[in-house]
This record gives structure tokens, C-alpha cells and sequence, in this order.
């Protein structure tokens, strides 16, 4: 029987199975994903098959092809993996300007992983109800315009007030979407707007750091009464690339990618090769610094020694 994983728990799963009957599993045999080690080889979004032992108990005993999937480094000190969730429509990038403050290299670890393994990502700026006086507003507009000059779809949104929830609602119609971001940006202030049955617990933001506490524990899908599906996950502290190569990665920034066709030499690193078209560009203001310096610190992450344990 075949069906889709709509919980992960860290020990067991939920799966909706085609008949409609959602049944607790656990996994039956090993899952390897391109030789990478994961935390949780089965991953919310997963489409698998199960099979029911004569006592009961249910088993996870194969997973199907993924399309896509958003994947970040389990820890600082660790080469395994963490597959946040799988076969999506849309990744939403939950972020905020204040209350906390998310923070552009985040955002852009965040997109460039989703460009690297094929996930559309939309910007979703959210309580733009506390950005009062011209200087709050001033930075939202620079922010929202960077993006969108990228390409990147930007919507500006407070899931407090219900500021642009209507056109949010209209792009998760019949779709797979993720909310990810970091802890205290109000994902599920965003999913108890969309789907106030659920009363999800929210949290408070740290008066000493200006941080989210973390409320959401594990990840799981929601059904959309007008159709489609969204993901909640836990909130994300920080995120580390993994399996990117360093020739590679001025692909998953399109602006960069985009002048790099211009450089003297094919396998530029764009870092101090005569003739880099990207430095140039970068020099004349035609790339962001904040881009440029995302894209270094993302370079710096293919240093064998950068996630080397300790003696």
C-alpha cells in the first residue's frame, strides 16, 4: 500500500495512505540518499509504501523517486544531513524585519538550497504591522526590491492583521507548500490564520535576545480545505549547505550565475581570478554586497576543515 508521509516524530511517522487511513509506521530497512547521511531518511512529503504485519504494527519498506526536497546540515560539527521536506510546489521562506530580525545570509543560504535541488521559493516577509516609522518601511522596500530584481516572487504579509493572507491563500490552492524559517518569524501564526481549527501553540519572542522560542517540535502537513497541502516545520537557527560543490555554487545565485557567462576563465570562483566579471559587477553595484558575502560564506562551507570535530 502506498501513501504519503504527513508527521515525522523523529521515531515513528504518520502516513495518509491512499485509502484515506492515516497509519502510524516505523521504518523497516535502511534509506540512502545519494550516500549522504541524514538524520531522518523518511521525510515529511515523502510518497512511500507500507506494508501491515499480521500483529499491527506498520512499516515504512520503501521510498518513491523525489522530485525535490530542501535539505540543510544537521549541525555545525556534523557531515549528516537533515531533509526538511520533500516533493514540494512551493518552499515559503518565513522572515522577518523585526521582532526577530532574519538575517539576508540566512535568507540567502535558504534560496540557494532551494535553487541547488529544484524547489520554486517565494519570499514571505510577515508581521510588517511592526514596522511603524520610515526607517522599518524604508528597509522592508530595499529588502522586497532586492529580491524581486533577483527574480524571487516577494509577498508582504502580517498573519496578525490578515495583510496580504488572501493572496498567500490563493498561491497555496492545490499545492505542496513549506513554511520554513527561523523560530519567532510566526509560521504558525501564519497556519492557525489559515486553518484556525488547528490552534497551533505559538510562542513569544526572547525580550533578552530578540529571539523565537521554539514551539513547533516536529514536522507535519495540513490539509487545505479548498485543496492542497502545507508543511509546519521547527524553526531554523541556522542554516548549513552540504554536497555543494564550489564551481557549482554561483548557480544557485541567478544574478551571479547570470554575469558569470562574462568571466575571462570558465571555472571562476569569483573571488580573485583577473577578468571575474562578478567582481566587476560587484565593484559597479550591479550585485549586492549582502548577496556577494552570502555566496562567500557558502563557498567558505566546501572547507574541509570548517565542520571538523574538535580533538
Amino acid at each position: 500500500m502506498d501513501g504519503l508521509v504527513i508527521k515525522n516524530t523523529g521515531s515513528w511517522y504518520v502516513v495518509h495512505a491512499d485509502n484515506g487511513e492515516d497509519v502510524n509506521c516505523k521504518i523497516k530497512g535502511n534509506f540512502r540518499l545519494k550516500g549522504i547521511r541524514t538524520t531522518n531518511p523518511v521525510a515529511v512529503g515523502d510518497r512511500v509504501t507500507i506494508s501491515v504485519n499480521p500483529d499491527g504494527n506498520a512499516f515504512i519498506t520503501a521510498i518513491q523517486p523525489r522530485k525535490n526536497y530542501i535539505i540543510r546540515r544537521a549541525s555545525n560539527l556534523s557531515k549528516e544531513s537533515h531533509i526538511i521536506a520533500a516533493n514540494l510546489d512551493c518552499a515559503f521562506l518565513v522572515v522577518t524585519l523585526a521582532h526577530p530580525v532574519t538575517s539576508t545570509t540566512f535568507i540567502d543560504r535558504f534560496l540557494a538550497t532551494a535553487e541547488a535541488y529544484r524547489v520554486p521559493a517565494v519570499l514571505l516577509i510577515n508581521k510588517v504591522d511592526l514596522l511603524t516609522d520610515d526607517e522599518d518601511k524604508e528597509y522592508c522596500e530595499a529588502v522586497a526590491s532586492l529580491y524581486r530584481t533577483i527574480g524571487y516572487d516577494v509577498l508582504e504579509i502580517s498573519a496578525l492583521t490578515g495583510e496580504g493572507m488572501t493572496e498567500l491563500r490563493e498561491r497555496l490552492k492545490d499545492k505542496i507548500s513549506l513554511f520554513s524559517g527561523n523560530s519567532g518569524v510566526g509560521k504558525s501564526t501564519i497556519i492557525n490564520a489559515l486553518l484556525p481549527d488547528l490552534d497551533l501553540r505559538t510562542g513569544s519572542i526572547s525580550d533578552m535576545h530578540d529571539t523565537g522560542m521554539h514551539t513547533t517540535t516536529f514536522s507535519e502537513m495540513f490539509p487545505l480545505p479548498e485543496g492542497g497541502w502545507i508543511i509546519d516545520t521547527p524553526g531554523i537557527k541556522g542554516f548549513g549547505t552540504i554536497d555543494f560543490d564550489k564551481h557549482e555554487i554561483a548557480h544557485f545565485f541567478p544574478e551571479i550565475f547570470k554575469i558569470s557567462a562574462d568571466c575571462k576563465y570558465g571555472n571562476c570562483t569569483h573571488t580573485h581570478e583577473p577578468g571575474c566579471a562578478v567582481l566587476k559587477a560587484l565593484d559597479d553595484h550591479y550585485i549586492s554586497q549582502s548577496r556577494y558575502a552570502s555566496y562567500l560564506s557558502i563557498l567558505d562551507d566546501t572547507n574541509p576543515d570548517k565542520y571538523r570535530k574538535p580533538f
